[in-house]
């Protein structure tokens, strides 16, 4: 059984770094027009105009100091963008990659670091959000045999 707690991305070839306890964003769908036919009114065609995804968010626990914060960095502060190819694992309870999303052309578009509370024994948490052109799914393991 596949777990949604070890999913990660993988930026920087699997770098300890780059595990992340929550992966969001992997949705895409179709924009659509509505067109109009002559003489008809109780209803309108819809057709695909192109293709939306939406931005990938990662979160983990607050690392101090690392590659990825870097390149982060770059984009947000220096507007300095370099595009990567972002892999996301989804594993099981033994650490074996079950699929694999390939995000294409991504770079960060925010950074979020959640509230500090004193109050409360929490870690810090910070959430990294990637914008991408698209993304591809890669099944590595077949978990049920379906004829």
């Amino acid at each position: 059984m596949a777990s949604s707690r070890k999913k990660y991305a993988n930026p920087f070839n699997k770098y300890p770094e780059c595990a992340f306890q929550e992966v969001r964003g992997i949705n895409v769908s179709l924009e659509v027009t509505p067109t109009h036919e002559g003489g008809v009114n109780d209803y309108s065609h819809k057709l695909p105009v192109r293709t939306k995804y939406d931005n990938l968010e990662l979160k983990r626990g607050f690392l101090h100091g690392s590659s990825l914060l870097t390149w982060v960095n770059n984009a947000v502060r220096n507007f300095t963008f370099t595009p990567k190819l972002i892999q996301v694992f989804l594993m099981n309870e033994l650490g074996n990659e079950l699929v694999m999303w390939s995000f294409g052309n991504a770079y960060p578009v925010a950074m979020k670091i959640s509230e500090f509370k004193s109050t409360d024994n929490s870690i810090v948490v910070e959430t990294i959000e990637l914008a991408y052109t698209y993304f591809e799914r890669v099944d590595l393991v077949q978990i049920y045999d379906v004829p």
